[in-house]
Parts: structure tokens; sequence; C-alpha cells
């Protein structure tokens, strides 16, 4: 896929620090991520394939401690890599104009655990990416890299200026626009056809933006009791990947 530059992450341009087995093997594995510089303990790294001329600094795991956030489980390795380049929406929907495979939408979702568990789960079951508004979706860091296990460096990942624009254009690709919300009254079983569908989920708690419900074909909830109000959005995402790949 074509790709753009983006501007570094984090606070004064900060590159990012992955930690942990999953996140850190898998950008090594990602042929896009620059990686530039890896600390970690030798018998941790005595098992990985480092490319030749990376700058590695072996230390104790107190002193790896020290290069990430509180308990951060480091598992004996940390990062520090370049952000991803960004993808174009336009590239992502040539990719599954032969296939069935759900596209994520999220609206506003800031908190980069649930994002990162969102990409997981969409590596899971085999969608073709998600789509976040630039100004309200968190940078790539540390925390989001092991929320998403690796997922980060192989799921496609949108970032948009205008996501009711972007959401026009997924329209015009031939996508179903589902917005999940508590609020309706159609469940998303019977929601679910034979089209490719974009499934959008807002932030817990807010809900999708009403200019986002608008630029959906129909809204439609899970099936859940009523004895609770509603699902963590990484939860609600990863049951409603399941129901689209269901459909067989």
């Amino acid at each position: 896929m074509a790709r753009r530059p983006r501007r570094p992450s984090g606070s004064n341009n900060q590159r990012p620090r992955f930690w942990g087995r999953h996140p850190v093997t898998a950008a090594l594995a990602n042929p896009d991520r620059a990686i530039r510089r890896i600390w970690g303990t030798r018998e941790a790294l005595s098992g990985l394939d480092l490319p030749q001329g990376l700058p590695i600094e072996y230390a104790e795991a107190a002193d790896l401690a020290r290069l990430v956030p509180g308990d951060a489980p480091h598992q004996g390795m940390v990062a520090e890599v370049d952000p991803l380049e960004d993808i174009w929406l336009e590239d992502v929907l040539a990719a599954g104009a032969e296939d069935r495979r759900p596209l994520v939408v999220l609206d506003q979702v800031t908190d980069p655990h649930n994002v990162g568990a969102v990409l997981r789960s969409a590596a899971a079951f085999d969608a073709l990416g998600i789509v976040t508004q630039d100004r309200h979706a968190p940078p790539e860091s540390g925390a989001l890299a092991r929320a998403a296990s690796g997922a980060l460096e192989i799921v496609p990942w949108v970032r948009v200026v205008n996501l009711a624009r972007a959401l026009d254009d997924i329209g015009a690709a031939g996508f179903w626009r589902i917005g999940l919300t508590g609020h309706s009254d159609r469940l998303l079983g019977d929601a679910l056809g034979e089209a490719k569908v974009a499934l959008v989920l807002g932030a817990e708690g807010e809900g999708m933006r009403h200019n986002t419900e608008a630029h959906c074909d129909e809204l439609a909830r899970l099936p859940i009791s009523d004895k609770v109000e509603s699902l963590n959005v990484s939860n609600a995402a990863a049951i409603s990947l399941y129901a689209a790949a269901a459909r067989g």
C-alpha cells in the first residue's frame, strides 16, 4: 500500500518505545517499521534475529524498568521506533474490493488500550483495517502496542481528517455502514446482510456523535442483557467482528 510520511508521535517529538515480546518481535518483523534502538537482557535478546547495524544495549531487568512507565511488563526488551507512515483510505478500500472483509471505524475513541485491543480483534477476525479521526485518536505508544499484542504491525490503520467524509467514501466503495448504538431497536445480526460491512463504534459513554450516526446506513445494537448498560468499546468491536465473520 502507498504510504505518506507521518509526523513523529509523542510529546516533544519523542519516538515511541515499545516493550514486551509480542510488540517488539512484531515490530522487528515489519519491513515498514524503522527501529532505532533496542535495549534488553542477554537472555531475552538471545533468540531474536536482530538486523545488522541496529544499536543494541544490554541491560539488567531493573534498568529496563526505568525506560518504561510504571510496572509495564517489558519481558526483558524495549525498542525505540519511528511511527509507521500513514496509509491512504483509498488504498485500503481498493485492497478489499474483491472480498467481504469488514472494516472498523472508531469515532473519538482516544484510550490507547481500547484502540490497541480493537487492533488485536481486527487481526484475529481478518478485518480489512481500522479508521480513526486523526485529531481524536491516540498516537502510537508502548501502551497501545502492548494492548495490540503485535497487531499494530499487521492491521492497516487509517487516520483521516474528516470522519464523515471518510464514511461517505466507505459507502461509495460498497460497504454497508452499521453504527453500533444501544438506543437502536434493530439487532446487529439482523442488520448484517450479504454486503461488505463497516462497523462504526463510538467512545464508551459518549457513543457516536450525531453527525457520525447520520453517515451510517443503519444503526444496530448488540443483544446484551439489560443488567448492564453497555460494553467496553473493544469488547463490542470483538463481538461485532465475530458476528460479521460468522456470516461465512
